[in-house]
């Protein structure tokens, strides 16, 4: 019998605030160095996913964010050029003025839905920031 291939597992989250602003970081590595992106990153083995995006909201923005709601699995096979990435997305609350970028995150900034089109964004993260907004705005 051959070997299984699995996808990884990945978490990204939207933090925003009461106005929809939310924080993008810059990614210190590769792929898509020096792209804005949602903080987020591979859940561990034997760690729940909502513990994964907690922990890498914190790794990456030093803030202790509460999670807010599952805004969609996205799965598209081409979206990480490192391979097929299955990425649960959540929108969180958090402190935003206790931000500081860290980990793979080489800058951090709060960000608008109209400053979307000026910036180079990583992976398919325009399409989730779009779907996080639509989740938010009532």
């Amino acid at each position: 019998m051959g070997k299984h291939r699995n996808p990884s597992l990945t978490t990204d989250i939207f933090i925003f605030d009461e106005n929809h602003n939310f924080i993008l970081i810059k990614r210190k590595n590769e792929p898509y160095k020096n792209y804005w992106a949602l903080p987020g990153g591979f859940v561990e083995y034997g760690e729940c996913v909502e513990d994964a995006a907690v922990r890498e909201a914190l790794e990456e923005t030093s803030i202790p964010v509460k999670l807010d709601k599952l805004v969609g699995v996205y799965s598209n096979p081409s979206r990480d050029p490192r391979g097929h990435t299955v990425s649960i997305t959540y929108t969180a609350r958090g402190n935003m003025e206790k931000m500081n970028a860290a980990d793979d995150a080489c800058d951090i900034n709060i960000f608008t839905a109209k400053d979307l089109e000026k910036i180079n964004l990583a992976f398919d993260h325009d399409k989730i920031i779009k779907d996080c907004l639509n989740s938010i705005v009532k």
